[in-house]
């Protein structure tokens, strides 16, 4: 039996996303989650978490919250560009004890079942600089409840509260980590794999290597060098036929 592709299920919609792919604080409802939750059973995914399972994990982070203070959630993907939620304050911040990986699959958003590309995910070992985000005390209730429908959706990341490292000094903040049991964990992939999945893998939110490029552009901004992501997304213009203007 052919699959559908996530595109194609989700040409229908009852809602739009901004034709650039950014999210915005409105893509993220519980109708919206409900209206994918039953497109991806269509497309034969049945992991997507329910609305109570996802309160529940938010409620159980939230415990680690104390009243009146500021929350901080740490990003090293879209979060850092595109957070979709509202922010007091941004910093550079470094985390140790997990890297930035293309470690999960990806069939929904920048990819598609017959397309599928690659999403980052925090994987353990090593260190990963990336952008903590403030959330001020009055907004932090609203503005987690957005940030778990942007990222539990599909329960493929486990919430961390973890100590990054500012430029005042340590400070514990909110991340989301790969979750190894979960059938989207692809772990490392070798560099040819990934790069064909990124270059090639496209869904109703765009394409999945302007997400890696937005990525490397931001370690660029951070001061970060020639990394691994670099080195990626070197190979994936080079497959796409997009060189990257200097």
């Amino acid at each position: 039996m052919n699959q559908k592709s996530s595109k194609n299920v989700f040409d229908n919609a009852p809602f739009t996303f901004a034709p650039d792919g950014v999210l915005r604080r409105e893509d993220f409802s519980r109708k919206r989650i409900t209206w994918m939750r039953d497109r991806a059973k269509e497309l034969g995914q049945n992991w997507i978490l329910s609305h109570e399972e996802r309160d529940a994990s938010r409620l159980e982070a939230m415990k680690r919250i104390t009243p009146g203070e500021p929350v901080w959630v740490f990003g090293y993907g879209s979060l850092m560009w595109n957070p979709a939620i509202h922010v007091a304050a941004t910093e550079r911040a470094q985390v140790f004890g997990y890297h930035r990986s293309f470690c999960l699959n990806l069939i929904f958003g920048r990819g598609a079942p017959d397309r599928p590309g690659l999403m980052l995910g925090l994987d353990t070992g090593g260190s990963c600089v990336g952008l903590a985000h403030k959330i001020a005390p009055e907004h932090v209730n609203s503005e987690l409840d957005i940030l778990w429908m942007r990222e539990m959706i599909f329960g493929s990341y486990k919430p961390a509260w973890v100590t990054a490292q500012f430029s005042a000094g340590p400070q514990e903040a909110l991340t989301f980590v790969a979750d190894k049991t979960h059938e989207r964990y692809l772990g490392p992939q070798p560099m040819g794999l990934a790069a064909k999945r990124i270059a090639t893998s496209e869904g109703y939110l765009g394409n999945n290597r302007d997400y890696l490029y937005n990525t490397v552009k931001h370690l660029d901004e951070l001061g970060i060098g020639d990394g691994p992501l670099h080195k990626l997304e070197r190979e994936v213009r080079r497959i796409a036929g997009e060189p990257r203007d200097e």
